[in-house]
C-alpha cells in the first residue's frame, strides 16, 4: 500500500512540475530556480505563503477584529453583538457562523480539558449558558456541532450519529428562535448527508431554505454535496442540481458558478489526459464562473469562493493571464475549496499561485502588464 501511495506521489508530483517548464518553438527548457527569469510571485505583491490567511477566502476584518477579542478574552459577548447586526439572509451571516464555530471547536481540538483545566471554546458554553434565546449564539451552536462530528468521529459510527442528532436537535432550536433566518437549515443540509437523510427528507429541508433565501450561494454549496455521487445522489442529480440553479440565477447572482463546483466534487481521483481540463463540460463551467465574478456586486463575500475554484481550473487548463486576473483578487486569504482540502492549505494555494505567475511570464506577461 505504501508503494502505491508513493507511485501516485510520483504522478501528482510530475504534473505539478511540467507546467513550470518553458515552451518555445518546438523546444522545452527547464528554468532553474534563481534564475533572472525564473517567476517570483513576490514581484507582483502577492503575499508570501507564511502570510497567507487560511481561516477565510476573503476578507472580513470586523470578522478578524471580533474573533481576536473573543479568543483572547474569551468573552462571547463581542461574537454576539456582531451577528445580531449581521443580515440574517445574507451571505455573511452564515460565513460568519461558520467561522466562530471553527474557532471554537478548534480551540477544543488545541486544549480538550483536563484535570483543573477548562477545554477550548468555553466561550461558546457561556454564550449558550448566559443568553439560551440568542439566535446567533444558537447557530453557532449547531453549527460547531456539526464540525465537531466531522472533525472527530467517523460517518457511520454511533459517535458520529449521537453528535449529528444533537445538531439535529440544536438546528431546530436555532430555527424556532428565528423563523425567517435560513441559517440553521443550512446547518442541517450537513446533517441530512451525515446522517443518510432520504431524497424526499433533504427537500423538506431544502425547501424552508428557498422559502427564505432562495438564491443563497452558500446554501446552494452546501445542498450540492448530497446530491454528489460520493454521498446520496449521481453525477447526473449533482450537474442537474447546479445547472438548475445557474439556469435560475437572476442577475448579478454567483450561482451561475454552480457547475463548476458540480464539476470540482466529480473530478477522477488521478487525471492523466492533458485535455481534461480544457473539455467541452470543464470549459463550459468556467466561463459560467467567469461571468458570474463579472457581474456580481465587487462586496459579494461568496466570490472569493468562486475566485479560488477558479484558480484551480484555470491553472490546470494553462489559461495563464486569467488565473492571475483571479489572483490579484484574492490573494492572502486561501481558507476556501480547493485549498482547504489539503493539509497545508498555505502551500497548495502558493504551488498554484506559482504556477500561474510562471506561465504566465513565458507568454510574456509581466508585472507591468497585470491589469488590476
Amino acid at each position: 500500500m505504501e508503494i502505491l501511495w508513493v507511485l501516485i506521489a510520483l504522478v501528482m508530483l510530475g504534473f505539478v512540475v511540467l507546467p513550470f517548464v518553458r515552451r518555445g518553438r518546438g523546444t522545452i527548457t527547464q528554468v532553474p530556480a534563481g534564475h533572472p527569469d525564473a517567476a517570483d510571485p513576490a514581484n507582483y505583491g502577492f503575499a508570501r505563503e507564511e502570510e497567507l490567511d487560511i481561516r477565510m477566502p476573503g476578507p472580513d476584518q470586523d470578522l478578524l477584529d471580533v474573533l481576536d477579542l473573543v479568543q483572547r478574552t474569551q468573552d462571547y459577548r463581542a461574537a454576539q453583538q456582531l451577528l445580531a447586526g449581521t443580515d440574517a439572509e445574507g451571505e455573511l451571516r452564515w460565513q460568519r457562523v461558520q467561522a466562530f464555530a471553527g474557532a471554537a471547536s478548534l480551540e477544543l481540538k488545541q486544549r480538550p480539558g483536563g484535570v483543573g483545566e477548562a477545554p477550548g471554546g468555553q466561550w461558546l458554553r457561556v454564550w449558550r449558558t448566559e443568553m439560551p434565546k440568542d439566535a446567533g449564539g444558537a447557530a453557532v451552536h449547531a453549527e460547531f456541532l456539526v464540525q465537531q462530528a466531522w472533525r472527530t468521529a467517523a460517518p457511520g459510527t454511533d459517535e458520529f450519529r449521537i453528535i449529528m442528532e444533537e445538531a439535529k436537535a440544536a438546528c431546530g432550536e436555532a430555527a424556532l428562535l428565528a423563523p425567517g433566518d435560513p441559517v440553521p437549515y443550512i446547518v442541517e443540509l450537513s446533517v441530512a448527508r451525515g446522517l443518510g437523510y432520504s431524497q424526499q427528507d433533504f427537500e423538506q429541508v431544502w425547501l424552508k431554505i428557498l422559502d427564505r433565501a432562495p438564491a443563497h450561494m452558500g446554501a446552494h454549496l452546501a445542498a450540492l454535496h448530497y446530491w454528489c455521487e460520493k454521498w446520496h445522489g449521481s453525477r447526473q442529480q449533482a450537474y442537474e442540481f447546479a445547472e438548475a440553479a445557474a439556469a435560475r440565477a437572476p442577475q448579478g447572482s454567483l450561482l451561475a458558478a454552480m457547475p463548476l463546483f458540480a464539476v470540482f466534487e466529480h473530478l477522477p481521483e488521478v487525471n492523466l489526459v492533458a485535455g481534461f481540463y480544457r473539455s467541452e463540460t470543464v470549459t463550459k463551467a468556467m466561463h459560467g464562473a467567469l461571468h458570474a465574478v463579472h457581474s456580481a456586486r465587487p462586496d459579494d463575500p461568496m466570490a472569493a469562493h468562486v475566485r479560488h475554484l477558479l484558480v484551480f481550473f484555470l491553472v490546470r487548463g494553462e489559461r495563464w493571464a486569467e488565473a492571475m486576473s483571479q489572483l490579484i483578487h484574492i490573494d492572502g486569504h486561501v481558507g476556501a475549496l480547493p485549498w482547504t482540502l489539503s493539509p497545508d492549505p498555505a502551500a497548495e494555494f502558493a504551488v498554484y499561485r506559482a504556477l500561474a505567475v510562471a506561465g504566465y511570464e513565458a507568454n510574456g506577461g509581466s508585472p507591468a502588464t497585470l491589469p488590476h
